[in-house]
């Protein structure tokens, strides 16, 4: 089974358009949530998720954008995006997101899909200690999260006594380009596919993976898209200016 895995769209079309076009064939969709949040378009992308497939997690934006929390957590500017989304959404996707499923969620044997982490929705993994730990607790070898807008991962092997980083390492040019992974077969991992509407390790290029189980194959992709156009509407919309800056920036 060929698994397109979509994390942290948040309401940005042009790059989750530009994914989509640039994804290879695959059998079935993954979205690790945050759909909406800071972006323009949390309408027509949250729809756009929808007719795509029907196996999501949340993300602590889609909890925040209909409402099921409130914004005491969140910045400024992420509180002023929410709370412009939530005018925004029509009442049918606000129902929508409210009833997205708390991670884990296993919708294979042996995969889970997360939004942080399996111990906690919204925590987000970064360092390589959290990740060891978290992976030494995890009986699924492999774990997708997404909420950092940071691609790559983590993996441990117990029976060879190894551990690493993913790091997918992409030739300095432009354009799409991929990395692929080879899984081992003892291998225990946890996978981030990076941000489709927000990146932020410097690349900001949308970012998505395609998980192949049957070949054990992982591939990471990165894909220019319209920047200037999602800038364009958020500045129309009235949303901080410092949401349209950062796309540019990829942090």
């Amino acid at each position: 089974m060929r698994l397109l895995v979509l994390s942290d769209i948040h309401a940005n079309l042009e790059a989750l358009e530009a994914c989509l076009e640039a994804a290879p064939a695959y059998d079935q969709v993954y979205n690790l949530g945050d759909i909406v949040g800071y972006g323009a378009n949390p309408n027509e992308v949250t729809q756009r998720s929808r007719e795509l497939g029907s196996v999501f997690v949340r993300g602590n934006h889609d909890k925040a954008c209909s409402g099921l929390i409130d914004l005491s957590d969140f910045n400024p500017i992420a509180g002023m995006a929410a709370m412009w989304t939530r005018e925004k959404l029509v009442e049918d996707h606000l129902r929508f997101l409210r009833a997205l499923p708390h991670g884990p969620v296993s919708p294979l044997q042996d995969l889970q899909l997360v939004h942080g982490s399996p111990r906690d929705e919204d925590e987000y993994v970064l360092m390589r200690r959290d990740a060891s730990e978290i992976l030494a607790e995890s009986a699924s070898p492999i774990t997708f999260f997404g909420h950092t807008h940071v691609q790559g991962g983590f993996w441990i092997n117990d029976a060879a006594e190894e551990k690493g980083i993913l790091e997918p390492r992409y030739p300095d040019k432009p354009g799409p380009q991929k990395f692929t992974v080879e899984l081992q077969k003892n291998g225990r991992y946890l996978v981030n596919p990076g941000s489709v509407g927000q990146p932020r390790d410097g690349d900001p290029r949308a970012a998505f993976l395609l998980y192949d189980t049957k070949a054990s194959q992982i591939t990471f992709y990165r894909v220019p898209y319209d920047i200037h156009a999602a800038q364009k509407k958020i500045f129309a919309a009235g949303l901080p200016e410092r949401l349209a800056i950062r796309l540019e920036e990829g942090r």
